[in-house]
């Protein structure tokens, strides 16, 4: 679609900017201010090994990766406003059960919960940015918001290891049931409807099954989606595996919140780049050479690990190199996977969110599962992952990368 003078009226392009990226920061606070608490929470509500602790993000993930089919079908049936509204209601509901749960099973419940919530915050946001904004304007728009996004990653770990000096565990989860709450008030007061009326579809399962296969079917689609997959799944490996790299590998878990936010800092940057660099020389180049510089720096987080000569200096240093690689890489796939389907954007947006964030919550599982006691299970599936998102992506260009727009 071609952007109108006002494609969101009653907001500014910098408040919408940031609406979008407070909607988003939903998920990344619900992930990141939980790790510094999974000792905790595995002392208060007994849960038996280090790796079944996980579970209070992956259990997050994946039901945040399986809701989002059913939000596209209702964003595209109802709108955009009232399903945003309907789900973070939910999650924040949630929220404050979670802070309730008296036994680890009742919490993943909650938690299960949550992701349902926040599985519609992701999805309408990805879906309100593609009504109003197409082509490099919105690869601006995503990299706008995912930097400012990201101060949840800068400061969640931080903020959740300062709550625990002062409250339990349960105050986190109170705390995202807050301010779950206010995103809901703002959405409903100020938040327009961007559905456009040419788009706005009935309860018609054989049109929404033929956007399903057509989101499948799309070459870019499919394979930057797949690919955006497979390095999501890394990077929550790492989450899973965090808090026993820190405390288990270098003992030094209260320094995780600071590497934490560290690399952060380093995907925002990349983000502020991308959107400073990419009306010039375009998402395919910037996302390209992205993905060689991932493989480039997990390959030698690799080597270090391998020949034991890995160390937290090493460790942190090389994972803000990838992280810096990745916040190129998350915006510009985000919007190539998304650029021919602006028709059915609710939808595409519900499909491309599930097979992202499931199939990455389960790659993740795998790396995280593997944890033993060394860096390698983590170094091998940051290199395995993009090197096979290298493979789609190229597939998915017709063998020819680095071009400045698509055929």
């Amino acid at each position: 679609m071609s952007e109108t003078i006002n494609p969101h009226p009653g907001l500014s392009f910098r408040a919408f900017v940031a609406t979008i990226a407070f909607i988003q920061a939903v998920v990344a606070l619900s992930i990141d201010m939980m790790v510094p608490a999974l000792g905790q929470i595995a002392s208060v509500l007994h849960v038996g090994t280090g790796n079944e602790r996980q579970w209070v993000i992956t259990t997050f993930v994946l039901a945040f990766g399986g809701a989002q089919l059913l939000y596209g079908l209702a964003a595209d049936k109802f709108g955009r406003r009232p399903v945003l509204i309907f789900s973070l209601a939910l999650y924040t509901l949630c929220s404050f059960t979670a802070a309730l749960a008296p036994s680890f099973t009742l919490l993943l419940l909650a938690r299960a919960g949550q992701g349902f919530g926040a599985a519609g915050a992701q999805v309408l946001s990805v879906s309100i940015v593609r009504d109003c904004y197409a082509g490099r304007r919105m690869a601006q728009v995503n990299s706008l918001s995912f930097m400012v996004f990201l101060t949840a990653p800068i400061l969640a770990p931080s903020f959740g290891q300062a709550l625990l000096l002062i409250a339990p565990w349960q105050s986190i989860f109170a705390t995202l049931g807050i301010y779950g709450g206010l995103i809901t008030i703002w959405v409903a007061l100020r938040l327009p409807e961007t559905q456009h009326a040419e788009d706005h579809t009935g309860m018609n399962v054989a049109e929404f099954y033929a956007a399903i296969r057509l989101t499948l079917t799309n070459r870019m689609s499919l394979g930057y989606t797949l690919g955006a997959m497979l390095l999501l799944g890394a990077w929550l490996g790492f989450i899973n595996s965090a808090q026993q790299v820190f405390a288990d590998i270098f003992h030094v878990p209260k320094l995780f919140p600071i590497i934490f936010a560290a690399c952060a800092i380093c995907m925002a940057a990349a983000a502020l780049l991308n959107a400073r660099l990419v009306e010039r020389l375009g998402m395919r180049r910037l996302a390209h050479t992205a993905m060689f510089g991932f493989i480039a720096t997990s390959a030698t987080q690799a080597a270090f690990a391998l020949s034991g000569h890995d160390t937290l200096m090493t460790f942190a240093l090389i994972q803000a190199a990838m992280m810096f690689s990745f916040g190129l890489l998350a915006g510009n796939c985000g919007a190539i996977s998304m650029e021919p389907l602006g028709h059915i954007a609710g939808t595409a947006a519900s499909v491309q969110g599930f097979i992202n964030m499931s199939g990455a919550a389960l790659i993740g599982v795998l790396i995280g599962q593997n944890f033993n006691g060394t860096l390698i299970p983590l170094a091998l599936g940051f290199v395995i992952s993009g090197l096979l998102a290298l493979i789609l992506v190229t597939i998915a260009e017709g063998g020819r990368l680095f071009r400045s727009h698509a055929v």
